[in-house]
């Protein structure tokens, strides 16, 4: 897993770019990413079913994986069966 590779979801229509992150399995509604679609589409798992959001960056809680959605879907983003969330944004200084 590089930065810039696109990784499509086996279960729904979601689709990423790797930001930053290891070589790990990144899933999407409980099943494994990969490059290209599956012909036949899998189940969501239930406890993987939060859905994505276009345009949010996802992040695990060590910050080592970032992932940025660029096609919303019905699964939830993991690494290793726990749950990625959505990177919160920096509060910039006021300016007076």
């Amino acid at each position: 897993m590089k930065p810039g590779t696109k990784l499509k979801s086996a279960v729904c229509d979601t689709e990423v770019m790797v930001i930053r992150g290891k070589d790990l399995v990144v899933e999407c509604g409980g099943a494994p990413m990969a490059a290209e679609k599956p012909a036949a589409s899998e189940e969501v798992n239930p406890a993987f079913a939060d859905g994505t959001q276009m345009g949010k960056r996802y992040v695990d809680e060590a910050g080592t994986v970032e992932l940025l959605c660029v096609k919303p879907g019905r699964g939830s983003l993991s690494v290793g069966g726990v749950s990625l969330k959505p990177k919160e944004a920096k509060t910039l200084p006021s300016s007076d």
